[in-house]
């Protein structure tokens, strides 16, 4: 093991690794320190939670970052590299976020483990019930966890460590191709700075919203932190659905809020950087955008359709059951596009026929726009895929000799681009399949339901066919299957995978 380990890793890669391994975990170690303010100001009194929940597990992690930290070597690691930086940073950086959840709630450690996935990578499927009444540090942690997952862990500890160079392209990159986009501005740390301040700013807009609509400043403040990222994690069991079902909120106000932050969370974060540097025709003109409208707008027809076929007659008549029809399914619809996972309505119930249930597994699987917070396989690999099948039907019917690339906004797409976003498709149906069948065997789930657990976390969702108390109490097997594809699909996998492979440039390769 040990042999071959070393055939894979040079000690030059080893100490690359190290090096950031040890800084993260002294980045993380310190941010486990924030919670103390809310734990200050709400939990001091609070039986059965102490500060020691964050105290301890930030100190061990800062003295264990310091030990594994070497000076960063300056030369710029391969892709490979990069990659194994990126997959192991992000369980690192897991395991350590999942002792507050040990030691302040006395979870076990896979539920703590799950949980702190879940939240780094923006998931939202939780383990964990009676928010309502847990200690508000916990709550912080949670939210917290997802703001920083958002835009990426790597790429706020690069934000606020480097100034650039071909090194922290190469680990920006590598985090995933959420936003391995064209760059807004010449420069690594320019395009990251950038990135962090629209997203900052629609943190801050977020929370100023939420306070109008009633929240209390904590609520607005948690939910803030997991709106923009998309993410999901409430401080209500009833999500979102909590602020309409008791008096005092501006409901509707906040519903409608929500919507608009989550799917700013699910746009390509160049979008608005176009948007707030005057050229506002991108938000309908680009190519991706364009097809993240029309499937929002195709499904909310469809479902409103679908419900309203299923209805009692009278509340065809009603406008004001018309109008609260909208808003619910446009929320739903909304909140997995973008893979946020908040709720106004449970997705199981009755209220959402059988077809509306299939669009929202598509919806699962489809996501948001690549260079956003959003998970899924992304609406641009999914539109490139479908013209694609377009240009395979007009080479059909051409002349033999007729020369028809795929072309996307005004670009022809390389072969090698192609056949990336096709493994990377096929990669993630096969993950799902065998994630939902895993689940099936391992619980007694029906088909629907195992299969929308795979999806939820392979797609970073959060919602499911069955209760949070029945996740709850699912097989640590499967538990350890949804980790896995928490990680595969915020790392759009090939990092995740990259850790299992044999690095062919230190083996020799033999002919007869």
């Amino acid at each position: 093991m040990f042999r071959s380990l070393r055939e894979r890793w040079s000690d030059k890669s080893i100490g690359l690794v190290l090096a950031y391994l040890g800084a993260l975990l002294v980045l993380s170690g310190l941010v486990m320190y924030i919670p103390l303010i809310p734990y200050w100001l709400y939990d001091r009194d609070t039986i059965g939670i102490s500060c020691m929940a964050f105290i301890l597990p930030g100190t061990a992690s800062i003295i264990i970052g310091a030990i594994f930290y070497r000076p960063m070597p300056l030369y710029t690691p391969t892709v490979r590299e990069a990659m194994i930086i990126t997959a192991l940073g992000w369980i690192a950086v897991g395991i350590s976020g999942s002792f507050p959840y040990m030691l302040g709630l006395h979870k076990g450690l896979i539920d703590s483990l799950f949980e702190s996935i879940s939240g780094f990578t923006t998931t939202g499927i939780t383990v964990f019930e009676g928010l309502d009444s847990m200690p508000r540090s916990i709550l912080f942690w949670r939210a917290l966890t997802q703001w920083l997952g958002g835009l990426g862990i790597l790429s706020f500890f690069l934000a606020v460590n480097f100034r650039g160079g071909s090194l922290t392209a190469a680990l920006f990159g590598a985090e995933g191709h959420k936003i391995n986009i064209a760059r807004p501005v010449p420069g690594i740390f320019h395009t990251l700075i950038i990135l962090w301040t629209i997203y900052i700013s629609f943190t801050v807009l977020s929370f100023f919203l939420f306070v109008i609509g009633g929240m209390s400043l904590f609520d607005a403040l948690a939910h803030s932190l997991t709106c923009i990222s998309t993410g999901g994690f409430s401080t209500h069991d009833q999500s979102i659905g909590f602020y309409s079902s008791h008096a005092g909120y501006h409901a509707v106000f906040l519903e409608y809020v929500t919507v608009g932050i989550m799917l700013a969370g699910g746009t390509n974060f160049l979008i608005h950087y176009r948007i707030f540097t005057g050229n506002i025709e991108a938000i309908m003109e680009d190519f991706e955008m364009k097809w993240y409208w029309g499937i929002l707008l195709t499904f909310v027809c469809l479902i409103l359709l679908d419900h309203f076929s299923h209805a009692s007659p009278e509340l065809h008549n009603s406008l004001r059951e018309v109008h609260k029809s909208f808003r619910v399914i446009l929320f739903q619809v909304s909140s997995l596009l973008t893979s946020t996972g908040y709720a106004t309505a449970d997705i199981n119930s009755a209220y959402f026929p059988p077809m509306s249930k299939q669009i929202f597994i598509i919806l699962m699987i489809i996501g948001g726009c690549v260079g956003s917070t959003a998970g899924g396989i992304k609406i641009l690999r999914f539109a490139v895929l479908m013209r694609v099948f377009k240009t395979q039907l007009l080479r059909i019917n051409a002349p033999a000799k007729a020369v028809i690339p795929v072309v996307v906004q005004h670009e022809v797409l390389s072969g090698n681009e192609i056949e990336r976003i096709s493994a990377l498709f096929c990669t993630w149906i096969m993950l799902l399949a065998i994630g939902a069948g895993i689940t099936a065997f391992f619980s007694d789930l029906n088909a629907l339901q195992a299969f929308s657990g795979m999806a939820s976390a392979l797609g970073n969702m959060g919602p499911f066919y069955f209760s949070v108390k029945k996740m709850a109490s699912m097989s640590w097997i499967i538990k350890i299957t949804y980790i896995v594809a928490m990680l595969a699909g915020r790392l759009e996998i090939i990092p995740l995978a990259v850790l299992f492979t044999r690095n062919r440039s230190h083996s020799s390769v033999h002919t007869g």
